[in-house]
């Protein structure tokens, strides 16, 4: 017996399957997302999160905090 044989008899195909959708699913959101009416200002607000000074400074290395 060859392992084809074996593979194709396991029905292992559903598993192709489901992932298959679940990343269509999961594309789908995100290109829904992206492209949604009003989420312009989001994404001006998040490109600009690098560059905010409104932030607080990161933690000092050594620095004793209790």
């Amino acid at each position: 017996m060859k392992l084809v044989d074996v593979m194709s008899a396991s029905g292992l195909s559903m598993y192709a399957i489901v992932a298959l959708l679940l990343f269509v699913g999961a594309f789908v959101t995100v290109v829904i997302l992206i492209l949604a009416p009003g989420s312009a200002e989001r994404h001006r607000r998040a490109s600009r999160l690098p560059l905010d000074d409104d932030s607080r400074p990161a933690p000092q290395a050594g620095s004793d905090n209790g």
